[in-house]
């Protein structure tokens, strides 16, 4: 069962290596996976599934931090065990800031100057990888944590 979503074939491409290593940890040479394509294209895809599940959940286990990023808006997000951590930062309608830019960004919150940090946390409503995989699916970034941990401190 697919848990999250199959992976492109251009992401396939570049993961090729590591795919021909899951098919060959399974059993599976070259010649089985040409064979297993065209005679059985159903058990190919759902190959595909379990590598694509395999992948996902191995890069979502490393992620703690996301970031979403708009001209007067910060979001970057602390994911934890049992909830997950917001610190945000706005900016006036009216501000020239533009938090796109991340050396002005991080030049912005040196000075603090007209701008509003804030906090919130939530239990988590499903499970933890399925809520980042989520947000980076709506278009969250990994972050470091750096921003989070400055934000942090302003608060």
């Amino acid at each position: 069962m697919l848990k999250y979503r199959r992976l492109t074939p251009a992401e396939l491409e570049t993961l090729e290596p590591q795919f021909v290593r899951f098919l060959v940890s399974n059993t599976v040479t070259a010649a089985d996976w040409i064979n297993i394509k065209k005679k059985e294209p159903q058990k190919a895809v759902q190959l595909v599934d379990i590598f694509s599940n395999a992948v996902f959940e191995t890069t979502l286990n490393k992620v703690t931090y996301l970031k979403n990023k708009a001209s007067k808006d910060l979001k970057i997000y602390h994911f934890e065990p049992d909830k997950i951590i917001l610190m945000g930062l706005t900016a006036a309608a009216d501000s020239p800031a533009d938090f796109n830019n991340d050396e002005e960004l991080l030049h912005l919150i040196q000075q603090a100057e007209g701008l509003s940090v804030y906090r919130a946390e939530k239990r988590y409503e499903r499970d933890r990888l399925e809520e980042i995989f989520n947000m980076l699916e709506n278009g969250a970034l990994i972050s470091d944590g750096t921003l989070f941990h400055l934000l942090e401190k302003m608060y």
